[in-house]
């Protein structure tokens, strides 16, 4: 169990485990007043989808947030319904490509799997939460087009590679307003970038970019800027 602090994670029964790349997303993801239908895709443990239910605590009692995977979503049930969150909080297990919830959303978030080239792994779980099998990206880029609300945004978390392959796949369908490289420490490249799109049209001019350092390098050492973005989560902050 991975314990957060306003919530926990039991994660013994899901194949992708709690990890860093979850939490960057579900803190740096823009979360508006007006928002009221959220989306998770790819939920897993649930993690994103709690992160979005505490950081809309303060919001209005009729913010809901979706959780929806292809893998069995008992675990982020139980997970959400552990919270003090879990009457604004529902999971389906469909495959994005097919879902229809007969409502837009106002912002969706996604920790997708990622591996395009890559070998998969002898354990079937770990091949579809790590890559992207059963939700190339292009289809996640189709699900979000088809799922956002007319002034809604799209926050994914990718690999550097990937991130810019995915942003060369939504040009024309989604316009990239944020961006966000992060690194590990100062002195090693970028390994991960945070997209925030919107629907195409909907963003004149260059996005927003700037970047993200974890660690100072040291032993347990981590920045004020990644302390001040992951504070109302982390116990050790």
């Amino acid at each position: 169990m991975f314990q957060f602090k306003r919530f926990a994670v039991r994660q013994d029964r899901t194949p992708m485990k709690v990890g860093t790349d979850g939490v960057l997303v579900g803190a740096w993801a823009s979360v508006e007043a007006a928002d009221r239908r959220m989306l998770d895709i790819g939920t897993g443990t649930g993690l994103i989808a709690l992160m979005l239910a505490q950081r809309t605590e303060g919001a209005a009692s009729e913010v809901r947030i979706t959780g929806i995977d292809v893998e069995d979503v008992a675990q982020a049930r139980e997970n959400a319904a552990a919270s003090p969150w879990g009457r604004r909080l529902d999971f389906v297990q469909e495959p994005v490509q097919v879902y229809r919830p007969g409502e837009r959303f106002d912002l969706i978030v996604s920790n997708p799997p990622f591996f395009v080239d890559s070998l998969t792994c002898p354990d079937p779980g770990r091949t579809t939460a790590r890559h992207a099998v059963s939700l190339p990206f292009e289809e996640l880029r189709d699900a979000a087009v088809r799922l956002l609300a007319p002034g809604g945004r799209f926050a994914v978390v990718l690999p550097t590679a990937e991130g810019e392959r995915f942003a060369t796949l939504c040009r024309g369908r989604l316009a990239l307003r944020r961006l966000t490289r992060v690194r590990t420490t100062p002195r090693r490249a970028a390994k991960r970038v945070l997209m925030e799109f919107v629907p195409a049209g909907a963003c004149d001019g260059l996005p927003t970019c700037d970047e993200l350092i974890i660690g100072t390098g040291g032993h347990e050492c981590y920045t004020e800027e990644y302390r001040a973005l992951t504070r109302d989560f982390y116990l050790k902050f």
